[in-house]
């Protein structure tokens, strides 16, 4: 008899130990089930902070020093013109239209943030910080209308399709130079070499050709 009593309280134990045990073991699993719903709840609820990096439509090559100085020769640059750079890069064409050339403002545009802070370094070291000014945009969406000079180093289907932001943003007589590629249908009024190079010399006429007007992309 004391030894089935005693065999009775030990089941009893044992049973109790057990469902004390799976109590606990199934309050975990419903706990970290939980905890993982609400991290995924978060993560879906939690918009990213970071933009996507936009990324520039043209492979950076610097304009050589030669061509920089042919390319505002060719334009005429002076004291009286704002000149802005499509493309600017580290910054070498507006830099150069205010320290040799003299001209009242000079904006350089650029998509790559790398880019922009390298030319803001240079315009530092030319001591030309208070007339040149680098601005990180997108070329097809920034305003350019001051302009008197315009300046490029793209590619040509980017110069066609900057065309019609030129007609309907500058005024007539604005002057405009590209290093290496022309304007397609618009023909240059000047092509100059400099070294087995070419620059390119346009001016905004005051009534834009029609068969400019037809085949012009729009931004």
């Amino acid at each position: 008899m004391k030894l089935q009593a005693m065999l009775k309280v030990l089941f009893a134990t044992v049973s109790v130990g057990s469902l004390m045990l799976a109590g606990c073991t199934q309050q975990e699993q419903v706990s970290s089930q939980a905890q993982g719903e609400a991290l995924e709840v978060q993560q879906k609820s939690t918009p990213a902070t970071q933009p996507a990096e936009q990324t520039p439509d043209v492979v950076y090559v610097p304009t050589p020093p030669e061509v920089v100085d042919r390319m505002l020769k060719v334009a005429k640059v002076g004291k009286s013109d704002i000149l802005y750079d499509l493309g600017s890069g580290d910054g070498r064409i507006p830099i150069t239209a205010v320290q040799k050339y003299g001209v009242k403002k000079a904006i350089g545009i650029d998509i790559d943030p790398k880019r922009i802070k390298e030319a803001n370094e240079n315009a530092k070291k030319a001591g030309v910080t208070d007339k040149v000014k680098f601005l990180r945009q997108d070329l097809f969406k920034s305003n350019f209308s001051e302009a008197t000079v315009v300046t490029l180093y793209l590619l040509p289907e980017l110069n066609v399709r900057l065309r019609s932001q030129l007609f309907k943003q500058l005024k007539p007589g604005t002057r405009i130079v590209s290093h290496a590629f022309d304007m397609g249908e618009w023909k240059p009024e000047k092509v100059e070499q400099v070294d087995g190079r070419t620059v390119y010399f346009w001016t905004i006429p005051k009534q834009i050709p029609a068969n400019l007007q037809q085949s012009t992309p729009s931004s």
